[in-house]
């Protein structure tokens, strides 16, 4: 090929693909975008967030789902595009003049070879900045008071420290009428209420306060705070023809700091996560170094060091006792001096704590309680500290890697949704869309599961993240070879024969009559094949029963080879006879059933194996059981194989003698 015309194939098949592209990114990102909002609904909803401030929360979410947006996208668009060219045979035409699917496939290598250094680069420079962002809106905006809408009819309680309640409000004017307000920062049993006929609600211009202008009412507050054992408590009634109150209510959007989220592994590049990789596990290991000694040593001190025995060595007591270290005073006389020296006398500790008296025993087991206790809460404490710092230690490795998957399974998606487009030579969005969201979803179980497995430590963080390639590239590199080699890998028939053969389902032969015969069929030649064909199965019929016994069926079972060469034999017969002019003849041989060897009549051919089988009566005697309706079917089809051929043996020479054409 020479290199203009490979030059127009490629900007041919870029042409073809880039559209397809741009539509499928920007579908899919929609979609997913749709799922954001779906998830997080409940914290936008009722903020009263400017239109802004939503624009710019959708544009950060749509920016972090390109990671997902982006693999499903060049796997339907690469699908539609080969399959388009399949469906107007315009691959077959250039695969007919010489040109490979892997030459085909070039332009699109490389440009998804592009788009994979750009999605590395997007991973590390531009998805921390944009999730820091997000979450920073996102959190924001949950902790945005609620936008004020005071129902008719119920209590409004989402002014903190109040609960106010509108029997009738105007909507037009924003009067409110029977108000009571319900002020309950002191308690619900300390509650100040006022009611008043009618109210006024407005915000200050900073939006920090609100303001209530209150008309004709009454106030009760309590003079004390009421306790749970009083039983009258003084109070204090008011009544007002005008009344004003202030109540503390931001109701700005206040945005949070985004140092907290950039200092997270979501806000971090490569760089940054190395050197907080590196910090956490030098706090593990530190956590470590300052508790082994700790836990190498006894949470108790020892009562007694061990004695030694006659040969220097360290033995425990004789009746494996606990035992207490006494000191004795024990005189040693030397030649010049004499010095007291003192040595460690075992005693049973069960002599001691015997010694004591209930009430101080009481007190030694209780103070052993108290300190196992706090040993316990202390231990409990330290693993918690340690099960934490290796949980971060777990999500930035699990978020570096991530930085090196989406490039990855860019290009394992083209080489999946390209050559299963070429296989299936179906183009549009009915069969690629769905083979690429069924493949999506698969892609995404396994993924979710391999992320979630390495989160909480119960895989290696490589596994789980690498899980999903490992999944799919053999996929890939599978449709791959098989596009390359035009083999049927989604031909119905192929599957529905293998299963037929793997179940021994039963075939139907199907002869139907020529209009136009080329070749004539002999009579004399047709009645010999039948009536060798008559004889193979009679004999065979003769030879082996319905039903054998079980030592019958591990000695010799029901031999393929003879099977399937009467089961030619009856094709043969069938396929001379097929041309014939009678349509009796045509009607016998229609009946003639298809034989063919099934592998459970002869499960295995060595004898040792046979044997071993036989004796081995649960699988032995499972196969025989399972045989036991397959034998009969084709003891059954041998004898109306031996019965048609007879007839069709009878009828050709009844021709032969009248002078007639079979």
């Amino acid at each position: 090929m020479s290199m203009k015309v490979a030059k127009r194939l490629y900007l041919y098949v870029l042409k073809r693909f880039l559209p397809l592209f741009a539509m499928t990114f920007f579908i899919v990102l929609f979609i997913v975008l749709m799922q954001f909002l779906w998830l997080y609904i409940n914290d936008l909803v009722g903020k009263g967030l400017s239109v802004a401030v939503l624009a710019e929360l959708f544009f950060y979410a749509a920016v972090t789902m390109v990671p997902m947006a982006l693999p499903l996208s060049i796997l339907l668009a690469s699908l539609m595009t080969f399959g388009n060219l399949g469906e107007k045979s315009e691959l077959t035409a250039i695969k007919a003049s010489g040109v490979s699917l892997l030459k085909v496939m070039s332009p699109l290598i490389i440009f998804i070879s592009i788009v994979a250094v750009g999605a590395f680069f997007f991973q590390n420079d531009v998805l921390p900045r944009a999730q820091v962002k997000m979450w920073t809106l996102l959190f924001s905006a949950r902790q945005k008071s609620p936008e004020l809408e005071i129902p008719e009819g119920s209590f409004y309680d989402q002014i903190p420290g109040y609960s106010i309640y509108v029997k009738h409000k105007d909507r037009d004017t924003g009067m409110l009428y029977d108000a009571m307000i319900y002020d309950v920062k002191g308690g619900g049993s300390n509650a100040t209420i006022l009611l008043a006929d009618s109210a006024r609600l407005a915000f200050t211009p900073d939006m920090k306060y609100l303001y209530l202008h209150l008309f004709q009412g009454e106030q009760f507050e309590n003079l004390r705070q009421q306790t749970g054992s009083d039983r009258n408590v003084p109070f204090r009634r008011e009544s007002f023809l005008d009344k004003e109150i202030m109540i503390p209510f931001d109701a700005n959007f206040n945005r949070i700091d985004e140092g907290g989220m950039s200092s997270q592994y979501i806000g971090k590049n490569i760089r940054q996560l190395h050197v907080a990789i590196d910090s956490i596990r030098h706090r593990i290991d530190s956590i470590g170094l300052e508790n082994e000694p700790d836990f190498r040593s006894s949470s108790f001190p020892r009562l007694m060091p061990p004695r030694r025995d006659a040969f220097g060595g360290y033995a425990p007591p004789a009746d494996g006792r606990m035992t207490a270290a006494v000191p004795v005073k024990r005189a040693a006389s030397e030649s010049n001096n004499v010095s007291a020296q003192e040595n460690m006398l075992p005693l049973s500790l069960d002599s001691l704590l015997g010694a004591l008296s209930p009430g101080a025993r009481d007190n030694v087991f209780a103070s052993a309680a108290n300190a196992l206790k706090t040993r316990t809460v202390e231990l409990e404490f330290r693993s918690i500290q340690l099960h934490d710092e290796k949980k971060r230690m777990r999500r930035h490795e699990i978020e570096l890697l991530k930085k090196y998957t989406l490039s990855v399974a860019c290009i394992i998606f083209l080489f999946i949704g390209a050559p299963l487009g070429a296989i299936i030579r179906k183009g549009g969005l009915g069969a690629p869309l769905v083979i690429s969201v069924i493949l999506f979803l698969v892609y995404y179980v396994i993924d979710n599961t391999g992320f979630k497995m390495a989160r909480e430590g119960y895989w290696h963080v490589w596994i789980g993240i690498w899980l999903s390639t490992f999944v799919l590239l053999p996929l890939g590199i599978f449709v791959t070879y098989k596009a390359m080699n035009d083999s049927a890998v989604f031909n119905a028939d192929l599957y529905k024969e293998w299963l037929r053969r793997r179940l021994g389902l039963p075939e139907k032969r199907l002869v139907v009559m020529k209009e136009v015969i080329i070749n004539e069929v002999d009579p004399v030649l047709g009645a010999e094949m039948a009536g060798e064909l008559h004889g193979e199965a009679r004999g065979w019929t003769r030879l082996y029963p319905v039903r054998e016994s079980y030592r019958q069926y591990w000695r010799r079972g029901y031999p393929p080879e003879s099977i399937d060469r009467i089961g030619i034999m009856a094709d043969s017969v069938a396929a001379y006879l097929g041309d014939s002019r009678d349509v009796r003849v045509i009607d016998r041989v229609n009946r003639f059933p298809v034989v063919k060897s099934l592998w459970i009549l002869h499960p295995v051919s060595g004898q040792k194996l046979r044997n071993a089988l036989k004796w081995f009566v649960p699988a032995g005697g499972l196969l025989y059981i399972l045989s036991l309706p397959y034998a009969r079917r084709v003891h059954n089809d041998m004898a109306k194989v031996a019965e048609l051929s007879a007839d069709l043996e009878s009828l050709l020479r009844s021709d032969q003698a009248d002078g007639g054409i079979g």
